[in-house]
């Protein structure tokens, strides 16, 4: 029988994580798989782990993983994703915005020969105008910007074989865009749809300021338009500044050289002390993220590790950490 992993990553869940568990539960028991359960706590400051423990001691098709610190979600993917031995992992978030009774069709567009089987969201309830406009733009964005396609409107919940996950595990990069990852690898993908239902419990952990670090993030791992928009926003200045430059000469050589023009003066000197000051954060970012890899540190290091009750293979999976 082919055995499936539901990964779920978890910071500070501990108001839901009961209730998606017994959902969850509901759905595994109707699957004809040998199923079992992966939380990854991220370094939560609740009682988020405590809760995954106890989990683990009612059903033993439950383990977790509890990361040594907050290493963000996409390092938390990367750790769930480590350890799957089973054929394929189907990857959901805790807070019940993306249901678990989805699974099945996953599963089902699996066994008919996809590799890559991702939930786009068809609506989005519980979400702001703002919020819902700035997510159609960054995903269009990708589209326009980088050569990997990345599936609109579609989160981290999906599915993946055992050959994606094999080929995920070779791309140990550390500035992780898991939903550009997830596209790189290719292989056969399909789309299932479905309408995204509000948080159930607990607070969102993405503010504003960490979906916009998140899209610096997809959109500077998956492209160098920005480093050819600062080189072309630079010559498209320095070509005003020549035909300015142009014009104030003429016009000292018609109608005199008064003292009037400090105000044009600043503007121009302003204006192009943007541009420069721009295109340097373009290239920091970069270099940034050049730095950072580097260094080679690991993704994550694991505290804490409760195996499923269910038997899997013995070995441990390719890159995943030793526990001693």
């Amino acid at each position: 029988m082919s055995q499936l992993t539901v990964v779920v990553p978890a910071y500070n869940e501990s108001a839901v994580l009961e209730q998606f568990h017994q959902r969850l539960g509901a759905v595994l028991d109707a699957l004809p798989l040998h199923c079992d359960v992966l939380y990854v706590d991220d370094g939560s400051d609740d009682d988020t782990w405590a809760i995954i423990t106890a989990l683990a001691a009612r059903d033993p098709r439950c383990g977790g993983l509890k990361l040594s610190r907050n290493f963000g979600k996409e390092a938390a993917l990367t750790a769930g994703l480590d350890h799957v031995v089973a054929d394929a992992a189907v990857v959901i978030d805790a807070d019940l915005q993306d249901p678990p009774e989805l699974i099945p069709e996953l599963v089902a567009q699996w066994q008919a020969g996809h590799d890559v089987v991702y939930a786009t969201r068809s609506a989005r309830a519980g979400e702001s105008g703002f919020k819902r406009f700035t997510a159609a733009a960054f995903y269009r964005s990708m589209e326009k910007l980088s050569d990997t396609t990345v599936p609109r409107d579609t989160g981290d919940f999906r599915l993946l074989s055992r050959r994606a996950l094999d080929a995920l595990r070779q791309l140990r990069e550390r500035q992780r865009f898991m939903k550009g990852l997830f596209a790189w690898i290719g292989y056969r993908q399909t789309a299932v749809y479905y309408q995204r239902d509000p948080r159930q419990a607990g607070q969102t952990k993405w503010n504003y300021w960490r979906l916009t670090q998140l899209a610096i993030e997809g959109i500077t791992s998956f492209s160098t338009a920005p480093l050819r928009l600062a080189t072309w926003t630079g010559l498209a200045a320095a070509l005003f500044a020549f035909v300015y430059g142009l014009w104030v000469l003429a016009s000292a050589l018609l109608y005199g050289n008064s003292v009037h023009g400090y105000p044009s003066l600043m503007v121009v000197i302003l204006f192009l002390g943007g541009i420069q000051l721009l295109a340097l954060g373009v290239i920091g970012e970069y270099l940034g993220r050049n730095y950072a890899e580097s260094k080679q540190r690991p993704l994550y290091f694991i505290e804490e590790q409760r195996r499923p009750g269910a038997p899997t293979p013995a070995s441990r999976p390719p890159h995943a950490p030793a526990l001693d």
